[in-house]
């Protein structure tokens, strides 16, 4: 269990996605994926192993769901600056969306 304080640590925020491609150096195979969380946090990347559920092409435009105040992660050639969030689901990883449009930046609680 955690404290409520340990809860409010972590950030979690909505990005837009305006690029993605294939995180070639990856072990699994993973998207780097470049979102965009407004004026105050600018832009970030992230690899995700989302390769079974999504294409590129329909990513893009798409708000996402990230934890954006961990450590920087190198996966393969990717420098992972967020987490992006989904479920661990019998079908693969579904990724956790907004299920209205909200502003780039937008804080999730």
């Amino acid at each position: 269990m955690i404290t409520i304080d340990d809860f409010d640590k972590v950030e979690v925020r909505v990005g837009t996605v305006t690029e993605v491609s294939m995180n070639k150096k990856s072990r699994n195979p993973a998207y780097k994926i470049t979102l965009d969380f407004g004026e105050e946090l600018g832009t970030k990347t992230s690899s995700a192993q989302i390769t079974d559920l999504y294409q590129p092409e329909d990513l893009i435009g798409r708000q996402l769901v990230c934890c954006v105040n961990l450590e920087p992660l190198r996966i393969g050639s990717v420098k992972s600056e967020v987490r992006v969030l989904g479920t661990e689901s019998s079908q693969g990883v579904v990724l956790l969306v907004p299920w209205e449009p909200v502003k780039d930046g937008d804080r999730v609680f």
